[in-house]
């Protein structure tokens, strides 16, 4: 998953939810296209920048044949997605990261140049109307400060998961004093239209 161009990018693909509604299925093999929804983000990311980790929680053998390293939140498991932001902060630090692309790996529709689009971190996509957080370009430098907000004395604790959802995109904002940028999604097979008339390979939601 190098870059040749010896990129200060690095990307964490975010797969640490319990996919709650779908079933409690992992999400990240579920399978679209003939391909799992890992192997979309991978192929979405990995020409944009230098190296790609994945955030997941559980047992990371299931994700050995990706080649790719897996991430835990450590002791901020349990904390949602900034927790594995914060692990590819550390993670792409260590690496000689500067920036950091987040994506969910349930965002096969991404275009492959996100980061293009999205310039200069901090940054965040935004597409038909809404803001997400969750795709964006992070300054690794941030991580600090990421970390003093999970640490929070009872942050998480003290809310149900309606308010975390809630407090998450309020709080990103603020943190990063992000820019949106939009980011429209691409057909998953040519990936050259939002509504592809051209081949059978899908499109975006």
């Amino acid at each position: 998953m190098a870059d040749p161009s010896g990129s200060h990018l690095r990307a964490v693909i975010l797969a640490g939810g319990a996919g709650r509604r779908l079933g409690g299925v992992d999400k990240a093999l579920l399978i679209l296209h003939g391909r799992t929804m890992l192997d979309h983000a991978i192929a979405t990311v990995s020409g944009q920048v230098g190296a790609v980790a994945l955030s997941a929680a559980g047992d990371a053998s299931r994700f050995a044949r990706f080649g790719i390293p897996v991430l835990e939140d450590g002791r901020h498991r349990g904390k949602g997605p900034l927790a594995g932001v914060l692990a590819g902060m550390r993670w792409a630090a260590a690496a000689g990261g500067e920036t950091l692309l987040s994506l969910p790996v349930d965002t096969p529709f991404a275009p492959r140049d996100l980061v293009a689009r999205l310039g200069a971190a901090p940054s965040v996509a935004a597409s038909h109307g809404r803001t997400h957080h969750l795709v964006a370009l992070w300054p690794v430098a941030a991580a600090d400060a990421l970390e003093r907000f999970l640490d929070g004395k009872g942050l998480y604790d003290a809310l149900m998961q309606q308010e975390r959802e809630a407090l998450l995109e309020s709080s990103v904002a603020k943190l990063i004093d992000s820019k949106a940028v939009r980011v429209q999604p691409r057909c998953v097979a040519c990936r050259k239209k939002e509504v592809c008339r051209k081949c059978n390979g899908g499109t975006s939601p």
